[in-house]
């Protein structure tokens, strides 16, 4: 494994900690006070283990390594797509409605503009700028039909099921995006490795 990918799988693990910290902030899960410290302490170490396994199972199966970095990557994507969401409900006191969709539709922007930068330098490793402006037009084809699968799903969760088994507002609304950007991750990564990122 190289540094370089060491410092990454690092960095990735601390950003997703932060914004997992923010998540749970206004979740108002109690007793979860510890996370504050030992979340970003260690998170990124134990993301390092597993990338650490996925490389050493990715000598045998090139594809399993290149997945974790996937996976790794649509990770912060999540978080970052959560995190925006997260302070959006709770700076405004909106959890439903068009205004939740339109705060999803700001997180997941911001997730996606993340994808992009990770996914073609780190990812799948696109180093070539010839027909970059073809890439980044795929790139937005591929993750518009992802946008509208993870608005969509999250809508229909929070919008029209409403919550349920009595979970509060914040905590439904972040499970549909967490539904969401599941139902959206594997769709972005069958776009971008045959489509937009394809070698």
């Amino acid at each position: 494994m190289k540094k370089k990918d060491i410092f990454i799988v690092l960095f990735i693990g601390e950003a997703i900690a932060l914004f997992g910290l923010t998540i749970l902030r206004n979740m108002d899960i109690e007793g979860m006070n510890w996370l504050n410290w030992a979340l970003p302490i260690i998170f990124p170490f134990i993301t390092l283990f597993c990338f650490w396994v996925a490389y050493i199972l990715g000598k045998k199966f090139l594809f399993i390594f290149q997945l974790a970095k996937f996976g790794l990557t649509g990770a912060l994507n999540t978080f970052i797509d959560l995190g925006i969401l997260s302070i959006l409900m709770a700076v405004s006191g909106i959890t439903s409605g068009l205004a939740y969709s339109l705060f999803k539709g700001i997180g997941f922007i911001g997730a996606t503009t993340n994808s992009y930068f990770w996914n073609k330098h780190w990812t799948f490793q696109k180093k070539e700028s010839q027909g970059a402006k073809k890439e980044f037009l795929q790139f937005l084809v591929v993750s518009g039909i992802g946008f509208g699968i993870n608005v969509g799903a999250a809508s229909f969760v929070v919008n029209m099921l409403g919550p349920k088994f009595g979970l509060s507002a914040n905590v439904w609304g972040m499970l549909g995006a967490v539904i969401a950007a599941f139902c959206a991750m594997a769709w972005n990564f069958i776009g971008y490795k045959f489509i937009v990122f394809k070698k």
